[in-house]
C-alpha cells in the first residue's frame, strides 16, 4: 500500500492550493482517507478525514469553512483544496489511509484523527507567506 501526495508549494495569504494523493497498486475506494498536516516544531494534527462513502467529511476546526476533502473513484484519487491560506497553514501535509472494513464509516468519521492508519504518504510541503 503507497500513497503518493503532490500539489505543495508556495502561496500568497488568502491564495489557495490544491493538494492530491493517490493510491499507487491498490483501490483507494477501500480505503478511509485522512489528510494530517506537521508544522516545524509541533506535533502532527489532523486536518480533515472522508469515508469510503464519502459521507460526512469531517474537518478540525483549523480549517472549517476553508478547506475540502474530496476524493474521485475513477482517478484513485483524494484532493485537499485549500482555500484562504494562512501562514499557520504552513506545514508538511500527509495523506493516509485505513481499511474500510476495519472501521464503519459513521466511527471513523467521528474519530478520525485518532485512528491507527495503515500506509502513509511522504508528505508534501505547503508554504503560505503573509
Amino acid at each position: 500500500v503507497q500513497l503518493q501526495a503532490s500539489g505543495g508549494g508556495f502561496a500568497q495569504s488568502d491564495g489557495s492550493l490544491r493538494l492530491s494523493c493517490t493510491g499507487l497498486g491498490f483501490s483507494l475506494n477501500d480505503y478511509h482517507l485522512a489528510w494530517f498536516r506537521q508544522a516545524p516544531g509541533k506535533e502532527r494534527e489532523g486536518v480533515s478525514c472522508i469515508s469510503s462513502s464519502a459521507h460526512s467529511p469531517y474537518y478540525a476546526d483549523s480549517v472549517r469553512g476553508r478547506f475540502t476533502i474530496s476524493r474521485d473513484s475513477a482517478k484513485n484519487t483524494v484532493y485537499l483544496q485549500m482555500n484562504s491560506l494562512k501562514s499557520g497553514d504552513t506545514a508538511v501535509y500527509y495523506c493516509t489511509a485505513v481499511r474500510s472494513r476495519l472501521i464503519s464509516g459513521s466511527i471513523f468519521s467521528t474519530r478520525c484523527f485518532k485512528t491507527t492508519y495503515d500506509a502513509w504518504g511522504q508528505g508534501t510541503l505547503v508554504t503560505v507567506s503573509s
